[in-house]
């Protein structure tokens, strides 16, 4: 990781001295080489969904995962697992997605034997997707949507770090696995669940391609001219306007090659079973919200109780 010293509230996750952050940056090779010393199996979590500073696409997901493999390779590691994203195409439109499959490319031609998951959606108690549409329900005075009929099948953290063990285990075959949860579901259907588990009426205005592509740009200057110091909830660019045009659901194929998380014998957890537990903080009164208390008790008159 770029910045160890921001690590230390993973350190009781483990035993003592079995975690230990290491400074590396994707960027570096020789950084990279210095943080695989040692080590028997390589997981590569590493991404970004929007460019700044040094941080840029090409660098970051196709550059990156390549010197990982290649300096894996190297120390003659082949459990390698490489993260990408549902939706990687070396012809996408998009940024974001191709890199994602320049990536790809460059880990399978280094390490054959990787295990290279694709998730969809990602969902968990910090997630950027639900957390984000419940933020900005409650700043906003209404909710422009772009891609509202795009489709998604938003899966559980757990069960993507799941799989991630078992592809360290040596229990996943070398190849590619798309990850997707048990529910496909428009972005307009996932928005409004959002607004019904935290009580908000807040108004959804759909955005035409040209209209979301102009806040996209308006964002984008906005966060130049303020020096990345416009709010990140309020960020949208050019880029994820394209991803949005794309549906990011599991392909036929993949379900059909076993190439999924029940395929490799993980039963997908339901957003819905997990979501309420950390969204009940955007409600207006929180956890406690008087709709989710039962009804109060029925009180008597003291008298018809004492007859």
């Amino acid at each position: 990781m770029r910045r160890p010293d921001l690590a230390g509230h993973l350190q009781p996750l483990g035993g003592v001295g079995q975690i230990s952050p290491v400074q590396a940056n994707v960027r570096n090779r020789a950084s990279v080489e210095r943080a695989l010393e040692g080590a028997h199996a390589v997981v590569n979590l590493v991404g970004i969904l929007q460019e700044g500073g040094r941080q840029r696409f090409d660098a970051v997901q196709a550059f990156g995962p390549r010197i990982i493999a290649e300096a894996a390779a190297a120390r003659g590691i082949d459990r390698l697992v490489h993260i990408s994203a549902l939706g990687a195409d070396p012809d996408s439109a998009s940024q974001y997605a191709l890199t994602k499959a320049e990536g790809e490319a460059g880990v399978r031609a280094a390490i054959p034997g990787a295990a290279i998951l694709r998730p969809s959606v990602i969902f968990g108690p910090e997630d950027q997707f639900f957390n984000r549409f419940a933020e900005l329900a409650r700043i906003l005075p209404v909710l422009p949507l772009a891609g509202g009929d795009t489709r998604m099948q938003p899966v559980f953290v757990g069960d993507v770090a799941a799989a991630v063990a078992r592809a360290v285990d040596g229990a996943v075959a070398a190849g590619v696995y798309e990850l997707g949860g048990p529910e496909t579901r428009t972005l307009r259907e996932l928005v409004d669940y959002v607004l019904a588990t935290t009580r908000r009426s807040t108004p959804i205005v759909p955005l035409p391609l040209p209209l979301a592509r102009l806040q996209a740009w308006l964002t984008e200057v906005a966060t130049t001219m303020t020096l990345s110091m416009w709010p990140q909830v309020l960020r949208i660019t050019r880029d994820q306007v394209r991803l949005l045009q794309v549906d990011n659901v599991v392909s036929d194929a993949a379900t059909r090659e076993g190439r999924t998380l029940e395929g490799i014998g993980i039963t997908p957890t339901g957003y819905d079973a997990i979501v309420p537990t950390y969204l009940w903080r955007f409600r207006k009164t929180g956890q406690f919200d008087s709709s989710d208390l039962p009804p109060a008790p029925l009180r008597h008159d003291a008298q018809a109780i004492e007859s």
